[in-house]
């Protein structure tokens, strides 16, 4: 255990608020273990075929689903639909992966295998072609591909690449950066080009995304480049996160977040649930690579932007506003569950205390969203993500994203290693 571990494991000991209050560890090892099963058993898609029950209203043109995760489910109608099954599926690799080395558990890396595999049949694979590395993570629109779901898709097949001793996985996660840094990357900008056309072999402009710099957003989805810069030795990929870094800690506003930037929204004064996640905490590794403050700094601004923008029950409504205030539906369980993983990583390094309470409640509100009863077989195991609004009707107003369980797993897992003295490490 190094210095760090060990003052970390001495501060929970002796920090009262959370000695008292400290989460049932065996509960929490139950309740990731039926999170899991409910992402590989009922989730996971088992054929090549869409299943029955189970939609695809954006027309992703994926010539095999088996692998991939049915994302989205409506208690209501009890049907199923796939949005962006590419970088969904490589944050539920990553969760899976972790759950498996933490639990011993074989079947969920084995499902992490089969969505890897998923992901890899729809990148381009030849170096003949001018989008050889491209992963085809579709999103918003059905055959355009978005360079943060490339992002957010990667480290899990990083983990998943070291897990099984895969130098071809990595090689495939390897030329997948090297796509974006070439092609969607704008030096002049200091931000990533949002979304690239496979058909036309360009990208997208006017950028669709609402950007304050106009020609993109400053993506740094879970330190992917730094990743790779540590994984290859090539500067570049360090160079382009650190150039990313300076237009976030230049642009946020306010401190820890972005409200000039997609899907946070300053005309309607809305704030994303997970913008402090994926653009808040890879600010650590920058911290760590350069020892420049201002990143610290800032990751910790959106540490405490988080703190503030928790209920009292420890959830987060997806409607936030810049006032504070917020809708009275339309819940994210996965913004609470990502905010812990945030204070967890803050914690690691500044052995700060007052990040424990809010983690202890973020999750124990996540805890309290998993159903472990319910009269729908589909959701055994599941963390609700949202309740929606009444609509004049009497029906089910639960909404379901597979994003509140995966990110509820990574989350707890974190927690479980740091409450046990051990670490995952940064990132």
């Amino acid at each position: 255990m190094t210095k760090r571990q060990k003052s970390a494991t001495h501060a929970i000991s002796t920090n009262g608020s959370l000695a008292n209050n400290m989460l049932d560890l065996d509960r929490l090892i139950n309740s990731i273990r039926m999170a899991c099963d409910w992402l590989c058993d009922v989730a996971q898609t088992k054929t090549d075929a869409m299943p029955s029950d189970t939609d695809n209203p954006k027309n992703f043109n994926y010539a095999s689903w088996k692998g991939a995760f049915r994302g989205e489910y409506s208690a209501d109608t009890k049907r199923w639909w796939y949005y962006c099954p590419i970088w969904h599926g490589g944050q539920a690799v990553k969760a899976l992966v972790m759950a498996g080395d933490a639990l011993s558990e074989d079947k969920y890396i084995n499902a992490a295998k089969a969505c890897a595999d998923f992901i890899t049949a729809n990148q381009v694979w030849d170096e003949s072609n001018q989008d050889h590395g491209l992963l085809l993570a579709y999103e918003d629109i059905g055959d355009k591909v978005n360079t943060s779901a490339v992002m957010e898709a990667m480290h899990g097949l990083m983990l998943l690449a070291d897990k099984t001793n895969s130098p071809d996985l990595w090689n495939r996660v390897v030329a997948a950066g090297y796509f974006l840094i070439n092609k969607m990357f704008s030096k002049e900008h200091g931000v990533f080009r949002d979304v690239y056309d496979p058909a036309r072999h360009e990208v997208v402009l006017p950028n669709p995304f609402l950007s304050k710099r106009g020609q993109g957003r400053p993506l740094v989805e879970d330190a992917v480049l730094v990743k790779l810069f540590e994984k290859t030795g090539d500067k570049r990929f360090l160079d382009v996160h650190v150039a990313i870094s300076r237009t976030l800690t230049a642009d946020q506003d306010p401190p820890g977040n972005w409200m000039d930037y997609g899907p946070c929204n300053r005309a309607k004064g809305v704030f994303h649930p997970r913008h402090t996640y994926w653009w808040g905490l890879p600010l650590l590794d920058t911290y760590r690579a350069t020892g420049e403050e201002e990143f610290l700094k800032t990751a910790i601004a959106s540490g405490e932007f988080c703190i503030e923008a928790m209920r009292s029950d420890g959830g987060w409504i997806r409607g936030l506003y810049l006032d504070g205030k917020t809708d009275c539906f339309g819940h994210a369980t996965s913004g609470s569950a990502c905010a812990a993983i945030l204070w967890v990583e803050l914690f690691k390094q500044t052995n700060d205390p007052r990040w424990l309470a809010p983690i202890h409640k973020a999750l124990t509100y996540c805890q309290n969203m998993q159903m472990t009863n319910p009269a729908d077989k589909n959701l055994k195991g599941v963390i609700l993500e949202k309740v929606l609004p009444p609509d004049g009707t009497d029906r089910n107003p639960y909404y379901i994203r597979d994003l509140g369980t995966i990110f509820y797993i990574i989350a707890g897992l974190e927690y479980l290693q740091l409450a046990k003295g051990r670490s995952w490490g940064p990132g």
